[in-house]
């Protein structure tokens, strides 16, 4: 029998904990670290630049003067460690919360339909991921070219400069990230909930893209409704196909999509 007060319990102590989290991790990745690390790119390719040829300022800019006086920013190498444990540590109370309170997979959006687990499933989530990332490419283009680009600091604060680190952030830091959001805001708040209490999954589909929301903080506030439409969009489909994985697959691709354009190829459809 399936215990669904206990499931509900232990999924919202699962989402209160990540919120929490991000709420704290939101200092690691502000303004002024990514300032930092263009400022010290910057630096870095300009070794080669004759003394002659350019003087440096008597006094610190006020920029400069905030940079120094902030907390020293996190390596990449650190910030994707984080990212990927708590992940998956918070991924696997959730599924041992699941195990244990009995809640069918069929809940979650798990079944045997070609359309659910099967290679459809697949390439349904890679046309739905393909169809957000446009949207996005063509939203986060616009907001960069105005200079209001809300995923500008914590992209480039994530993105690696190593074909290594991109092995890693590609192979393992999204996979995780996409994973687990997908099963804690779609399957469970979404599937699990409908089928749990018996209400219907459209208000609990705007319920979690608001919770899901709220987890992206460190983006700001135009971040922060970026990522609602996100998750509404993701939880559309999930409704829609039932499946866990086709949320997974879009969920992926979207970031994917966004690190290897604009931070790997330094895409920039409407200039800078």
């Amino acid at each position: 029998m399936t215990r669904w007060a206990a499931f509900a319990g232990i999924t919202l102590a699962v989402l209160s904990l990540l919120l929490v989290l991000a709420r704290a991790s939101q200092s690691l990745v502000g303004p002024h670290h990514g300032e930092r690390r263009r400022l010290d790119r910057l630096d870095d390719g300009a070794d080669h630049l004759d003394a002659t040829t350019a003087t440096a300022p008597d006094h610190d800019s006020p920029a400069a003067a905030t940079l120094e006086s902030s907390p020293p920013a996190p390596t990449t190498a650190a910030l994707l460690a984080n990212v990927a444990v708590s992940h998956g540590l918070f991924a696997v109370l959730l599924v041992g919360g699941i195990w244990l309170t009995g809640v069918p997979a069929s809940a979650l959006g798990v079944t045997d339909a070609p359309a659910s687990t099967g290679l459809l499933a697949v390439a349904v989530g890679l046309g739905v991921g393909v169809a957000i990332s446009l949207a996005n490419a063509v939203a986060a283009g616009l907001a960069d070219a105005l200079g209001t680009d809300p995923s500008r600091e914590l992209r480039e604060l994530l993105a690696p400069e190593s074909a290594g680190g991109w092995v890693v952030l590609l192979g393992v830091v999204l996979p995780v990230i996409a994973g687990f959001e997908e099963l804690l805001f779609r399957a469970a708040l979404v599937g699990g909930f409908a089928a749990g209490f018996d209400v219907s999954p459209w208000p609990l589909a705007v319920l979690s893209s608001v919770a899901f929301a709220a987890g992206h903080g460190a983006q700001g506030r135009l971040g922060v409704l970026v990522t609602g439409l996100l998750g509404l969009a993701l939880a559309v489909a999930f409704v829609v196909t039932n499946s866990l994985l086709v949320v997974v697959v879009a969920h992926y691709v979207v970031n994917a999509a966004e690190f290897v354009a604009v931070e790997g190829l330094d895409w920039r459809p409407f200039g800078r």
